[in-house]
């Protein structure tokens, strides 16, 4: 593997919670990872929430569209280091074929886009995913990545998805 890393963040959707951690992956990695999103079945448009919340942290949410998988799967896809999955469904889909032999973890969150209430109660349901996200990347960030053996790092990846 070599830096930066090649990260893709996967959920059903690609609306809510890969979305975020796309934006948090490129930002909080320091220059580590170059973070990719997408849907196995994209909604076509990010969530609203997701995107109010990426703009009041001052994120650039030019990156920000819903897009399929397919797009990482051709001859002029990045070669993949890692593939994270943040949804029980995509983590249960058969996958396509990454390049790259990605190491793959599951760090399965709630899905903020279900949440209900009103604004001030949906706004804290994404506020709590993207603290979330946070911690993971941040955890991910300060692992000694380049020195451990694949089948340590995948451990490692599990457990900052159970964290």
């Amino acid at each position: 593997m070599s830096q930066p890393w090649n990260v893709l963040i996967l959920c059903t959707g690609n609306s809510a919670r890969s979305i975020l951690a796309e934006a948090v992956m490129n930002r909080e990695g320091h220059g580590l990872f170059r973070a990719y999103s997408a849907g196995s079945k994209p909604t076509g448009t990010p969530n609203r929430h997701a995107i109010a919340l990426l703009e009041r942290e001052g994120f650039d949410i030019s990156f920000a569209r819903s897009k399929s998988w397919d797009e990482f799967t051709g001859p002029d896809a990045p070669q993949l280091d890692f593939v994270f999955t943040v949804c029980d469904n995509a983590a249960a889909e058969e996958c396509p074929y990454w390049s790259g032999s990605p190491v793959t973890a599951h760090w399965g969150l709630p899905d903020p886009a279900l949440a209900t209430g009103n604004d001030a109660e949906i706004a804290l349901a994404f506020a709590e995913t993207y603290r979330a996200l946070t911690r993971r990347v941040q955890a991910f960030a300060a692992l000694p990545i380049a020195t451990l053996d694949a089948m340590t790092l995948k451990a490692k990846l599990t457990e900052i998805g159970k964290a």
